[in-house]
């Protein structure tokens, strides 16, 4: 089964849910050269946005892809008050919904460390490359650690270049 993050971006969206791009893809958006096999995303978890989800996917043979049994996306409003993560396989691929991110926190604070791109298929919002490097380097695996060497550079070449007073 393919990953369609465009496709599940835009299902979101179209339901209206206010949500932050993390991992993979945030890495590849700056320019990493990664693969990436899910869309992150960090999102508050109230029911009123996991029904959002839950909306965005219902048609898609959405089920949790870390249980056992495979259990389909079946929210009720005692799950919701329950769920700090929701990890689900669609017919569009993986998508991993979190309720806070190591280094930087809730979903507030993920908001505050976020910047808005344009595409042809909407409005994203994504990760800043230094909040995308401090959660990669606290979750530490090498695969984000990798990462965390290829963003750096990518950092420090789109950096504006410092301007000097050659009077000092």
């Amino acid at each position: 089964m393919a990953q369609n993050d465009q496709a599940l971006l835009r299902r979101l969206s179209e339901q209206g849910l206010d949500f932050v791009i993390i991992g993979g893809v945030c890495c590849v958006f700056y320019g990493v050269a990664l693969a990436t096999f899910d869309l992150d995303i960090c999102c508050r978890f109230d029911e009123l946005n996991l029904r959002k989800v839950e909306r965005a996917v219902h048609d898609l043979h959405s089920f949790h892809r870390l249980t056992a049994e495979k259990l389909p996306l079946e929210l009720t409003a005692e799950l919701c008050s329950r769920l700090e993560n929701l990890y689900l396989q669609t017919d569009l691929g993986k998508l991993d919904c979190l309720s806070e991110i190591a280094g930087i926190g809730g979903y507030e604070e993920v908001v505050r460390h976020s910047q808005v791109a344009k595409f042809s298929y909407g409005e994203f919002r994504f990760l800043t490359i230094s909040a995308l490097i401090i959660t990669k380097e606290a979750a530490g695996r090498e695969r984000d650690l990798l990462a965390v060497r290829q963003l750096r550079a990518i950092q420090e070449k789109t950096r504006p270049s410092e301007i000097t007073d050659p009077q000092s």
